[in-house]
């Protein structure tokens, strides 16, 4: 970036009556031949003003005083001209006299500018633009960034000035020890409030980026769905209390319609249809991203719906389905894990993830149109529900077993090559699922 020109300059402004000598000094800022002026609000006497040195004359205590306030706004000016230039903007005489009058000070407090974000979010949810729990997100990262600057800063609130690279590090520790939150969880924290930020900087509130070398790498998770043993294992238990009874029945008919739980629990008798199948189909939009769902219902989701068409909750509620709070829920379903003897956790969310793996994609259902029916935006988001690499290379060792059968049955020569070259697929089959059994 060229060096702007710049200029600098006191000097007494004439008075329109010149009854006296007393006079108000003026400070003259020029930033490539543009000058913004102001008065500094002090007052001399133009017979001991030296215009070339641009100070006051004599070594009288009042002088010394007036050139000492002078100097001290030089450095002022000084000191916002470097941040200006350090901050790659362009310099002008505007800002500087902005700077000086005090018009940027307000603005610039970290919690006051994510209040502001999450204000703005709480007023666009349910307009298409946000989901509540986005917004319950970010409400909980500016919670840990408000504890954190107590904790480390012992203060309420900082300046975006004061942030750093230093700021970051410490932030990322904080939450993994005292929060103790996983690698995954605090850096979705971080880049919650890295976007506010990012607000400050188009904002010009803050010249640099303090997460620009900050780095992070989310570790992969294997979130399992149910496996068909385990889904008709949960299906078919018979529960001593109507209260589990209904909670499996709303988790089961997530994984027949892939519906998330947000979706189930809104889910409206209008928002069943009879589709261009002459079936019965849910023809909604998500709640989290507003995309369309459309879902032909499966005889068991069928089922779980005409058995609450009279439920009292149903009823006060006008849905289709008794679904209690999230909370609720995924407590409820811990219980019914541990009766049921499933050992993996089961929350509201592992019932889209059976659907779109146990439910469709094993049973050969295209991952394109496991894609429309999830809602996802791409197939890579689908991809992660797919079927495990486990169940893939099981299905295909049995389809080999068959081969292997029907050839025996039929009493057909086969060459050595060929029984060779078989027993070596089921070897390399063998060893790579024990690989994964021993990886997972």
């Amino acid at each position: 970036m060229l060096e702007s020109s710049f200029g600098l300059n006191f000097f007494l402004k004439t008075p329109r009556r010149k009854a006296n000598n007393v006079r108000f000094i003026y400070l003259r800022v020029t930033v490539d031949g543009v000058p913004k002026e102001t008065s500094t609000k002090r007052k001399w006497d133009m017979t001991r003003w030296d215009q070339n040195a641009e100070r006051a004359i004599g070594n009288k205590e009042d002088a010394r005083a007036l050139n000492s306030f002078l100097d001290s706004f030089v450095a002022k000016v000084h000191i916002c001209k470097s941040e200006i230039s350090f901050s790659g903007h362009t310099l002008t005489s505007q800002k500087i006299m902005d700077f000086i009058l005090g018009k940027n000070v307000p603005k610039g407090k970290v919690l006051d500018e994510f209040q502001l974000h999450n204000d703005e979010m709480l007023a666009l949810i349910g307009k298409g633009e946000y989901a509540k729990g986005t917004l319950d997100r970010f409400l909980i990262t500016k919670s840990h960034v408000q504890e954190f600057i107590r904790f480390k800063y012992k203060t309420e609130n900082l300046e975006f000035r004061e942030l750093n690279y230093e700021f970051v590090k410490d932030f990322d520790f904080y939450l993994r020890t005292v929060k103790n939150c996983s690698n995954n969880t605090t850096l979705k924290y971080i880049s919650n409030f890295k976007k506010i930020v990012l607000r400050a900087i188009d904002k010009d509130i803050i010249p640099s980026d303090p997460f620009k070398n900050f780095k992070g790498k989310k570790l992969k998770t294997n979130k399992k769905p149910l496996t068909k043993e385990e889904l008709f294992k949960l299906e078919h238990h018979d529960f001593s209390t109507s209260r589990l009874g209904a909670v499996r029945d709303v988790f089961v008919f997530q994984c027949y319609t892939g519906l998330a739980y947000i979706d189930a629990f809104n889910l409206k008798p209008d928002d069943i249809k009879i589709g261009i199948d002459g079936e019965y189909w849910i023809m909604t939009e998500r709640q989290k991203t507003g995309s369309e769902t459309n879902v032909p219902l499966l005889p068991k989701a069928l089922e779980i719906i005409d058995r609450y068409k009279n439920d009292p909750l149903c009823r006060k509620r006008g849905s289709v389905l008794p679904v209690r709070s999230n909370q609720k829920m995924n407590a409820y379903l811990k219980e019914i894990a541990d009766i049921c003897g499933i050992t993996s956790e089961l929350n509201t969310h592992k019932a889209r993830r059976t659907f779109g793996s146990t439910v469709t994609l094993a049973n050969n259902v295209p991952i394109h149109i496991v894609k429309e029916m999830l809602g996802h935006q791409s197939v890579k988001q689908t991809e992660e529900y797919a079927i495990t690499e486990q169940q893939s290379i099981g299905r295909e060792m049995q389809g080999l077993r068959q081969r292997l059968i029907s050839k025996e049955n039929q009493g057909s020569e086969i060459s050595m090559e060929t029984i060779l070259r078989m027993e070596q697929e089921l070897n390399q089959m063998k060893n790579k699922l024990m690989t994964i059994d021993k990886a997972s």
